[in-house]
C-alpha cells in the first residue's frame, strides 16, 4: 500500500454494525453486520480481513468473526473456548491473538481459526492486547492491573505446551485498576510502553526492564491513548468526554516540567471517549465515543473539523487502516457504502509541498538515521532477551530429559 493512500477509520459497536469511514471526506465506505463487539474487540488482519470479537446475545458464547472487504456478512466464524474481547493480529494477517475472560490469551492461525496455544497471562479478564512494531512481542493488559510481555514466536509455536508460565519476558503490576489501553513505541533510547487505566493514570514503562519511567494523573478514567509522530506528545480519551493532550518526559528540566502539564481541548463528546487514533500523517486525530459520535480533529488547533457517526448505536472500538487497492470504487451496497470504495472516485491524498529546503532535507535524513540506529539497538536488546529465554527453555528440557533417563535406569 502506498503511503499516499488516505486512511480509513473502522468503528465497532456492541449493538450495531461495524462501519468504515473515509477520514478526508467523511464518506461511509461500507458496513459489516452480525457482530456484537466488546471493547477493543476489533483488529485488522493484514489487507484481507477485519476481525471482530462477538458475544452472542442469546447464549453468551464467544466467537471471532472475519470479514473481507467485499461482503457485509462475516466470511469466517472462528469458535473460541470462551468469550473474548481484545484482539490483535500480525500485520501480515497470519496470526490472531484474543484475550479471554479467564485471563487466557489464545493464539489462532488465520483464516482456519486453529488455536495454536492458550497462554494463561492474567488472573482476571484480558482487557487490552497489542503487537509491537516489529511483530516480535504480544503485550497484554488485564483487569488485574498487570502488564504481560510475551514473544510472538512462543505463542504461535504449537509444540512445547509445558512450562507455559515461563513464556513471558515480563509480568508486572502496572496499575491499581484494570488496564484500559496499551501502546508500544520506540522511545528516545529504547522501546517503551504507555499504558492507561481506570485508576486515572497513564504510565510510561521501559519495555526491556519493565520499570516505570513516568506517571501522569488525570481527573477521570482514561480509556485509550495515541502518540504523535515524534512520540513526544500523547492524546488521552477521557471518560468525561474530553480529549487530553500531554507530554512525555524526555530529559531536560523544561521538558520534565512540561510533562506534568495537561491540555484539555475545548469541545467534548456527550459520552465517554473509548478510542483515539492519529491519522493523516499526524495532522488529525479521530476520537470515538460511547454515544456513537466520531470526531475528526485538527491537532494543531485542537478543534473539531468533522463529525461522523450521527445516530449510531454506540461505539466500542476504532482502528485505522490505509486505503486498500482491492477494486476501489465498487458499486454502493445495500448499507449505503461501497466495498471499501468511494462510489467510483479514485482515492488521492493531499498534495505534498512543491519544494523542500535543503536544510529540511538534511535534518529529516539525520533524524531518520538516528531513529534507525535507535530501532536497531532496541531490536538487539529485545532479541538478546529472547535468546536468553530460548536458552533457558532449552536447558530446562535437557535437564528434564536427563532426569527421565536416570529414572529409567
Amino acid at each position: 500500500m502506498s503511503s499516499s493512500s488516505p486512511e480509513i477509520v473502522i468503528t465497532s459497536s456492541p449493538d450495531g454494525p461495524i462501519t468504515a469511514y473515509d477520514t478526508i471526506s467523511g464518506t461511509i465506505l461500507t458496513r459489516f453486520t452480525g457482530s456484537r463487539s466488546p471493547r477493543h474487540g476489533l483488529a485488522l488482519a493484514g489487507n484481507a480481513y477485519v476481525a471482530a470479537s462477538h458475544i452472542s446475545s442469546s447464549t453468551a458464547l464467544g466467537s471471532i468473526h472475519l470479514y473481507n472487504w467485499w461482503s457485509p456478512k462475516a466470511l469466517h466464524l472462528l469458535p473460541v473456548p470462551e468469550p473474548v474481547a481484545p484482539l490483535a493480529a500480525t500485520p501480515d494477517g497470519s496470526y490472531l491473538f484474543a484475550g479471554g475472560l479467564s485471563g487466557i490469551i489464545y493464539a489462532l492461525s488465520i483464516p482456519s481459526g486453529n488455536i495454536l496455544k492458550a497462554f494463561p497471562a492474567h488472573d482476571k479478564p484480558v482487557s487490552s492486547l497489542i503487537i509491537n512494531s516489529d511483530w516480535s512481542l504480544v503485550i497484554s493488559g488485564g483487569d488485574d492491573g498487570k502488564i504481560v510481555v510475551i514473544p510472538v514466536f512462543q505463542l504461535v509455536d504449537a509444540t512445547g505446551d509445558e512450562c507455559l508460565s515461563n513464556l513471558a519476558l515480563h509480568r508486572f503490576v502496572a496499575h491499581d485498576g484494570p488496564v484500559t489501553s496499551i501502546i508500544a513505541c520506540m522511545g528516545l533510547c529504547h522501546p517503551t510502553i504507555v499504558s492507561c487505566s481506570t485508576d486515572c493514570t497513564c504510565k510510561l514503562w521501559s519495555l526491556l526492564e519493565g520499570t516505570n519511567l513516568q506517571t501522569v494523573t488525570f481527573p477521570c478514567v482514561i480509556s485509550s491513548i495515541a502518540l504523535d509522530a515524534t512520540e513526544a506528545e500523547f492524546y488521552a480519551a477521557g471518560s468525561d468526554g474530553l480529549i487530553y493532550k500531554g507530554f512525555l518526559k524526555v530529559g531536560s528540566g523544561k521538558q520534565v516540567r512540561q510533562s506534568r502539564e495537561l491540555v484539555t481541548w475545548a469541545e467534548k463528546h456527550r459520552g465517554a471517549v473509548v478510542s483515539v487514533v492519529v491519522v493523516n500523517e499526524g495532522k488529525n486525530l479521530v476520537s470515538a465515543a460511547e454515544d456513537g459520535s466520531v470526531y475528526v480533529w485538527e491537532i494543531e488547533r485542537g478543534q473539531v473539523i468533522m463529525v461522523l457517526g450521527n445516530n449510531m448505536e454506540g461505539i466500542s472500538d476504532a482502528v485505522v487502516t490505509k486505503g486498500c487497492g482491492f477494486g476501489l470504487g465498487n458499486e454502493m451496497n445495500e448499507y449505503g457504502g461501497g466495498s471499501l470504495g468511494l462510489s467510483g472516485r479514485e482515492l488521492s491524498s493531499k498534495p505534498v509541498k512543491d519544494t523542500v529546503g535543503v536544510e529540511d532535507v538534511v535534518t529529516v535524513a539525520a533524524s531518520d538515521r538516528r531513529k534507525a540506529i535507535d530501532m536497531l539497538e532496541s531490536a538487539i536488546g529485545v532479541y538478546e532477551r529472547l535468546l536468553e529465554l530460548i536458552l533457558r527453555e532449552a536447558k530446562g528440557r535437557v535437564g528434564k530429559k536427563g532426569e527421565n533417563e536416570e529414572g529409567d535406569m
